[in-house]
């Protein structure tokens, strides 16, 4: 596994906090995830703070709206000189379609359609009003988001056998969250494998928070994956 496939999720609420993993970890990890908790409490400064450390941004907010609101809001992210920048694909085509156009000004940024929530499991999905499993959900919405112009996914780890059966890696990335190295607690998700089976598999980069962030050894956690 090499630094750029690994994405260190940001999952505090303090700027400093964030900073200090920043600092202890830069060009060990390839891209910082900055989620709806830790952009809320700071906003897009602490992203213009961390662009100064000259780190990659993930910034995973998941935006879900009406088609004008979704791209009028990307336009003013990808300001930021993102990496990596989310939307939901239950937003349906027309949304898809509009993020997508409103992104080609800003070739740096990477539209990432998430398909079906990590911590979701086939009940949950079915519960929700789909007539699919969960990863049938997922390959729905891949075709869906390709057709529309999104190239790039975050699904779980178990999806992506199937999605690189017709998708392969040119043509989609896979950003997969929901990995655990061995041994670690599976918190609050569902759908969930090894980094190391993740990127067998085919996926693109891994998303790592907790197992990293909680260790008692966080350098010992990225040693491991890294070795």
């Amino acid at each position: 596994m090499t630094p750029d496939q690994i994405i260190l999720a940001l999952d505090v609420h303090d700027p400093k906090e964030a900073l200090s993993w920043v600092d202890r970890f830069q060009g060990r990890i390839g891209t910082f995830k900055i989620g709806l908790q830790l952009f809320s409490a700071n906003g897009p400064s602490l992203v213009r703070e961390m662009r100064k450390k000259n780190v990659a941004i993930f910034l995973d907010l998941k935006l879900h709206d009406i088609p004008n609101t979704v791209a009028k809001s990307i336009e003013a992210l990808c300001q930021l000189d993102l990496r990596f920048l989310t939307i939901h694909c239950s937003g349906g085509r027309a949304m898809m379609e509009a993020a997508a156009q409103a992104a080609l000004p800003f070739p740096q940024t990477t539209l990432l359609g998430v398909t079906v929530l990590t911590h979701l499991s086939d009940d949950d999905v079915r519960e929700l009003g789909y007539d699919h499993s969960s990863s049938g959900q997922v390959l729905h919405f891949a075709r869906l988001a390709q057709s529309s112009g999104v190239q790039a996914l975050v699904c779980s780890p178990l999806e992506v056998p199937l999605l690189r059966r017709e998708f392969p890696p040119e043509a989609m990335k896979l950003v997969t969250p929901g990995v655990r190295p061995l041994g670690s607690a599976t918190d609050d998700q569902s759908r969930i494998a090894t980094p190391q089976q993740s990127l067998a598999e085919g996926s693109t980069h891994v998303v790592i928070g907790r197992p990293i962030l909680n260790a008692p050894d966080p350098d010992a956690v990225l040693d491991s994956l890294l070795s």
